[in-house]
């Protein structure tokens, strides 16, 4: 059973090459050191829920670096959203959303994720050595993506209802599976048309065919969304799974005892 223990928040700054992202950190009130998660929202951005989700993992004993992924067009929020999002309801969200999403290239997002893995390592309360990464939708891409651009300081990821993960295109994410060293895992919605069985099963050979340490698992009846509690995808018994597998892979990683340590001034 996981220990919780108290959790700090706070915004802070994240220098790239391009300019300054503003970045949600969540850590264990304590001094550490801990090990550090990048956490890699979803299209909507940074926003009430997806803290809960970052809040959850330092009250583990993680510390959790969630960069606004879109801060080339403003500090978050970068879109104005409801409380609830129905994705069925409200398709002028995405008139908004798609051309900022669209205007993240791979390459963009890769250079940034250099200064998200250099500003969380620098944390004084990190413990040295390579991180985790979780990512939602887009996040899941980057996160592939990222384990593979910077095998030496990536020591785990895991992705969750990301789609697009291993297309024809040339910068599709599975093309970096030879250059992962972290242990992978990925909880795919089967209901998602942006992943259908033909990328699933690429994706699936990509890494076996690498060596790469993984486990890949479909999600019976889940949509595209599963874990976002803020909208009409979210699915109660999925996310638990979510939690179960994400937690299992970092404790696989960093040890059991991460919360225990936490809890100790």
């Amino acid at each position: 059973m996981t220990t919780a223990c108290e959790v700090v928040r706070t915004t802070v700054d994240v220098v790239t090459r391009d300019g300054t992202a503003d970045a949600y950190l969540a850590r264990p009130d304590g001094e550490g050191p801990y090990p550090g998660v990048l956490l890699y929202v979803n299209a909507l951005g940074i926003r009430p829920h997806i803290k809960s989700v970052a809040d959850r993992i330092a009250a583990a004993g993680y510390v959790v670096l969630m960069p606004n992924l879109f801060y080339r067009h403003g500090r978050a929020p970068v879109f104005e959203l409801p409380e609830f999002v129905d994705f069925g309801r409200q398709p002028e969200l995405f008139e908004r959303v798609g051309p900022v999403l669209d205007s993240l290239t791979s390459e963009l997002a890769m250079r940034d994720a250099e200064a998200y893995l250099e500003r969380l390592s620098g944390f004084p309360e990190v413990a040295a050595g390579p991180v985790g990464i979780t990512g939602y939708c887009l996040g899941a891409r980057l996160a592939l993506l990222t384990a593979g651009r910077y095998p030496e300081r990536v020591a785990a990821a895991a992705g969750f209802h990301g789609g697009s993960l291993a297309t024809d295109a040339e910068d599709s994410p599975h093309l970096v599976a030879h250059r992962v060293t972290a242990e992978l895992y990925f909880g795919h919605a089967d209901q998602d048309p942006s992943l259908p069985a033909e990328e699933i099963d690429r994706l699936e050979k990509a890494l076996s065919a690498s060596g790469v340490r993984h486990l890949t698992e479909v999600y019976e009846g889940a949509a595209r969304g599963y874990t976002l509690a803020d909208t009409s995808s979210y699915d109660a018994s999925s996310d638990e799974r979510h939690w179960s597998a994400l937690f299992a892979l970092l404790d696989r990683t960093f040890g059991p005892d991460v919360a225990r340590r936490a809890t100790v001034r």
